[in-house]
């Protein structure tokens, strides 16, 4: 690819930033405790959080939202989460 030549990402710029907000906002709506439906199955969605205490068990599942499917299958940072407060 020359320099002169450019990429053009307009057609996918607008489709990824929707997708985005809408993670954002099931991510937001989920933290606060209301309940969600995953938009493929229509299944309720989970929200999987980290142990609060080192005796805990350990969790298979690293943090984040679930479909009971697997549809939905959203991993959440919480140390970038905890580094945040």
């Amino acid at each position: 690819m020359s320099d002169t030549q450019k990429l053009d990402f307009s057609a996918i710029n607008d489709p990824t930033l929707a997708s985005f907000n809408q993670q954002k906002n099931l991510i937001k709506r989920m933290l606060k405790g209301n309940s969600a439906t995953c938009s493929d199955c229509s299944k309720p969605l989970t929200l999987q959080l980290p142990p609060n205490t080192k005796k805990a068990p350990k969790s298979a599942k690293a943090p984040g939202i679930y479909c009971a499917k697997g549809c939905t299958d959203i991993e959440l940072d919480m140390e970038a989460v905890a580094l945040m407060k």
